[in-house]
């Protein structure tokens, strides 16, 4: 193996990526070196080119969260693992732990085979989305904040991976706002898992479908239905059923506000911005919960979470229980700073994939 290899690198803040040379790292205890194939964007790696975000001190810094490929070299204390073995996993707020380069250090525990079914691109639009749907679902509840204001924990519900989790809240409905979106689609597919019925979502007439393979039982069109329209287009579907579950994906321009007025007492709700509704790392005065996951397995209160859930990922895609995100695929490392621009101007149902090997 060479000493160096390619990846993208950001030189100061808010400058733009540019591919480079860095050394290759050797994979320490409980880690292992993987070889990238496939590498998945996503907003969170646009602000780290547009505006310097989470590259303090590591200078020239690196970003990338998804990644797959193969395993290329085991760390000590590696175990049920070998070189060659087509993976996918969560890429780190560390250079060394970032996807967008050649080789990429992953911690072993949070990182799971390829089923036959998915291809090495599909596989790479799933990490950090699933990360940040089911850690603010099914993580323990913890009554604190990050310094970022970030939850520490998540909402507590029993996971389906867990015994006696799946199917758990038959009769429960559920809302996720922007059901096509990546952690939308994860949402969906989580809490159909979980048993929620019915499953409420809204996305654009053309991803209806998308939505509804997920496991929306309906879909409001966004378009036709503004956000403070929404709860009575939910109530007219549901009825007096009360909303236990909501999963607001979009999180912004006066979603929050219409999916926490349809929670019902003792509910919970996760947003993927920050909350602008309910309390903080504590229930209110109705019971009900609002939290903002920080969707990592690899910071330490969600280790043990997420190397739970990575024992069970390939088997609920190979069941068709999970499934990947829309793929639009993009040409090597050099596609990707484009990349980002675009995901600033907005995508739809779909995740941009850069093939890198």
């Amino acid at each position: 193996m060479s000493q160096q290899h390619k990846a993208l690198l950001i030189h100061s803040k808010g400058g733009r990526m540019e591919l480079g040379l860095r050394d290759t790292p050797t994979p320490g205890a409980g880690q292992v070196l993987v070889r990238n194939i496939a590498v998945a964007l996503n907003p969170v790696d646009a602000y780290i080119q547009h505006v310097g975000l989470f590259i303090e001190n590591r200078l020239p810094a690196l970003a990338g969260f998804d990644g797959s490929g193969e395993v290329y070299k085991l760390g000590p204390d590696v175990d049920g693992w070998k070189v060659g073995d087509k993976v996918f996993y969560q890429g780190h707020t560390t250079n060394d732990g970032s996807t967008f380069q050649e080789y990429t250090i992953a911690a072993a525990a949070h990182m799971a085979k390829i089923p036959a079914n998915i291809t090495t691109e599909q596989a790479a639009t799933i990490p950090i989305t699933l990360a940040t749907a089911a850690i603010g679902i099914y993580a323990e509840k913890k009554d604190a904040l990050r310094p970022d204001k970030f939850d520490v924990g998540g909402l507590g519900l029993t996971p389906p991976w867990a015994t006696g989790g799946r199917d758990k809240y038959v009769g429960q409905a559920a809302l996720v706002i922007s059901g096509s979106s990546s952690v939308g689609q994860f949402a969906l597919q989580l809490l159909k898992a979980s048993g929620f019925s019915p499953l409420i979502t809204t996305a654009s007439k053309h991803n209806e479908a998308y939505c509804k393979a997920a496991g929306a039982t309906h879909v409001i069109d966004h378009k036709d239905v503004p956000y403070h329209e929404l709860p009575a287009a939910v109530k007219k579907i549901l009825g007096e059923t009360p909303v236990s579950f909501i999963y607001d994906a979009w999180a912004r321009g006066g979603s929050q506000q219409a999916a926490f007025s349809l929670l019902a007492p003792g509910g919970s709700m996760c947003t993927a911005l920050y909350s602008e509704v309910g309390e903080r790392a504590k229930e209110d005065a109705q019971g009900r919960r609002v939290l903002t996951p920080y969707g990592s397995v690899n910071e330490e209160p969600h280790h043990a979470f997420g190397t739970e859930m990575y024992a069970h990922l390939t088997e609920m895609l190979e069941t068709g229980e999970l499934k990947p995100n829309n793929v639009k695929l993009l040409d090597g490392f050099e596609a990707i700073p484009a990349g980002c621009d675009e995901l600033l101007q907005g995508v739809s149902g779909i995740k941009l994939v850069a093939r890198v090997a």
